[in-house]
């Protein structure tokens, strides 16, 4: 606890001038930034953003063709179980539905053979395509990619099967 003698000479100084000295001390311990010191920090951060920015961009989207590619290898995975319980794969026009709903004619289906009991989209929420007989296989199963169409490229290219297993970059 300040005794009086301490507060009396903190506010009041030998010279008189007590209150001028304590206006003085109120507009001087305010503290702030200046607008310049304002702006050399926004421009600070807006450098960053830009530098930063894109690459965070480009991870999202790359991150994006991983999750299509896994979930094409799962899909082909869960045609591999249905093909053991069935005999053959299922049809283009049963789909990849046949996998998570018996269709009629599979008496030995064990399914569903993907979790959750939907087939679930590519991560720019379009279905997958999947055709049997495939191009170069037993099935084929694409995601057009971003922009949804078929060719593309980038982002937006055609991912499938064959993509998936080949060398990831």
């Amino acid at each position: 606890m300040m005794s009086f003698k301490a507060v009396s000479g903190w506010l009041f100084d030998r010279s008189g001038n007590g209150a001028a000295r304590e206006k003085g001390r109120a507009h001087g311990s305010e503290a702030g930034f200046t607008l310049v010191e304002m702006l050399v920090v926004i421009a600070i951060i807006g450098l960053i953003m830009g530098l930063i920015g894109p690459r965070v961009l480009n991870y999202l989207s790359e991150s994006k063709v991983k999750a299509a590619k896994i979930q094409i290898q799962s899909f082909a995975s869960a045609l591999d179980l249905f093909y053991l319980d069935a005999g053959r794969f299922p049809s283009t026009s049963e789909g990849l539905a046949a996998l998570v709903r018996q269709t009629p004619g599979v008496a030995a289906w064990n399914g569903p053979y993907l979790k959750g009991g939907t087939v679930p989209n590519d991560p720019w929420n379009h279905s997958y395509l999947y055709r049997s007989p495939g191009e170069r296989g037993p099935y084929d199963i694409m995601s057009y990619g971003a922009d949804g169409q078929e060719g593309g490229s980038g982002n937006a290219a055609d991912i499938s099967l064959e993509n998936t297993t080949a060398k990831n970059d």
